[in-house]
């Protein structure tokens, strides 16, 4: 029997629209479950440091920590604690802003980026193991689909 998530509670008597929320859902979570643990699994860390990594990856001049939190879309008191964690392993470095040596931005390290770039590497192999289960042509469909759906409900915000 396979473990309860949000799809389980569905019936038959709920909408298709409750349904298929649910099974995002439920698909969702069981995706970022499967990654979470082998992040840490395999490098002992998880999945927000990955993200704060991954957003610094891109920005090699680095990143405000408000633009951290607000790309992260997570209070700044977690953008500190993920920071201040990953700069005692050396692995991201606070440096004062060129424009304004009041404001410091955080970068990926030399040892960070090598880290980043590993770990990057064996994430997206696990992305696309996890994926493997639909042909390319499914894979196409559902990311259109699923870009309709994110256009009409951005539209919905305004």
């Amino acid at each position: 029997m396979s473990p309860a998530d949000a799809e389980t509670r569905v019936t038959r008597d709920d909408h298709e629209v409750l349904r298929l929320w649910l099974r995002l859902l439920a698909t969702t979570n069981l995706i970022e479950g499967r990654i979470r643990r082998r992040l840490q699994d395999r490098f002992t860390t998880t999945l927000p440091r990955f993200d704060l990594m991954s957003q610094l990856d891109r920005a090699p001049d680095g990143l405000k920590m408000g633009e951290l939190s607000r790309r992260m879309m997570v209070t700044g008191g977690n953008v500190t604690g993920i920071t201040d964690g990953l700069e005692a392993e050396g692995l991201v470095a606070r440096i004062p802003d060129p424009e304004d040596r009041r404001v410091l931005r955080v970068r990926l390290t030399t040892a960070g980026r090598r880290a980043f770039r590993l770990m990057a590497s064996e994430h997206e192999g696990w992305i696309v193991d996890l994926f493997a289960g639909l042909e390319s042509e499914q894979r196409a469909m559902l990311s259109d689909l699923l870009g309709r759906l994110k256009l009409h409900i951005r539209a919905k915000e305004d």
